[in-house]
């Protein structure tokens, strides 16, 4: 396990998360007024949240995690990022909806809630959460650890094989990697993508983001990723692909259609650019 890539990742984070949240506008109002930053795939695998507790895994700034305790989840998100989990408080106290978030890496969580014998009807991560972990075994048995018996884990996530791809659709990325990638630092994604991200009004916010600290990420392919849950004792319900990103353009010329849906540009043959999961646990 590399902790210190975590921390790495840490700084970096606090730093972008600063510039993307800058473009969001009033997202306590918009979640007061009924909005939701959810989409059906998430809604769909994890089934009824009505009185359900639910762990958010890598929970950024808690946007999807108080649209999921809308649904009537009890929730506590879980981030790295300092400044994601005050944001996400912060958040939770102007919207008036309820949520617990949590300041940790998530291999320190893991480990704290089993010892505290916490376990979840659910648990939940999704949208560039698996490239920041170190060790994806360890991973998939936290999970398992802090699961009730029945309970279920949901991901929906990029697809490694469109993540070979940078935003110009050039190889420059490995589909496996022995060792980190590392990185001029996380990016401001959320300028990249626009109202595709924030449909209720995008704000310019910070210009020529460049974040000051460097970042680490990891490559897993779905078979690492399925068999990681599968070594952990879980049993896999669902398996899928999507030619579509949602929410974010991956790549330039990208066609947005219904439900802010990201296709690659009409003519192209496509390529997988999300794949869900949902595992059980006996």
């Amino acid at each position: 396990m590399r902790k210190d890539i975590h921390e790495a990742n840490r700084l970096s984070w606090n730093a972008a998360t600063r510039a993307h949240n800058s473009h969001k506008g009033d997202q306590a109002r918009f979640l007061r007024e009924g909005g939701s930053t959810l989409f059906p795939e998430e809604v769909e695998l994890l089934g009824e949240l009505a009185g359900k507790t639910l762990a958010h895994l890598q929970c950024n700034s808690g946007q999807d995690s108080l649209s999921l305790a809308k649904l009537g989840a009890s929730v506590t998100g879980i981030d790295i990022s300092d400044e994601a989990v005050a944001f996400a408080t912060q958040l939770s106290a102007d919207s008036g909806i309820p949520a617990k978030f949590v300041r940790s890496d998530i291999f320190d969580w893991f480990a704290e809630a089993a010892a505290r014998g916490e376990q979840y009807d659910r648990v939940f991560c999704s949208y560039g959460t698996i490239m920041w972990l170190s060790d994806i075994n360890a991973w998939g048995r936290g999970i398992a650890s802090v699961l009730k018996p029945g309970g279920t884990f949901v991901l929906v996530e990029f697809h490694p094989f469109g993540l070979m791809f940078n935003e110009k659709l050039e190889r420059d990325w490995p589909y496996f990697s022995a060792e980190p990638i590392l990185d001029a630092g996380v990016g401001d994604y959320v300028a990249y993508a626009k109202d595709g991200l924030v449909p209720r009004g995008y704000e310019e916010g910070v210009t020529d983001f460049t974040n000051p600290h460097p970042s680490g990420e990891f490559a897993w392919g779905v078979g690492d990723v399925v068999t990681a849950l599968l070594d952990a004792g879980l049993r896999l319900e669902v398996l899928r692909e999507y030619e579509y990103s949602n929410g974010c353009p991956r790549f330039d010329g990208s066609v947005q259609r219904e439900g802010g849906r990201f296709y690659l540009a009409d003519g192209m043959p496509n390529m997988p650019q999300m794949f869900a999961v949902r595992a059980r646990r006996a």
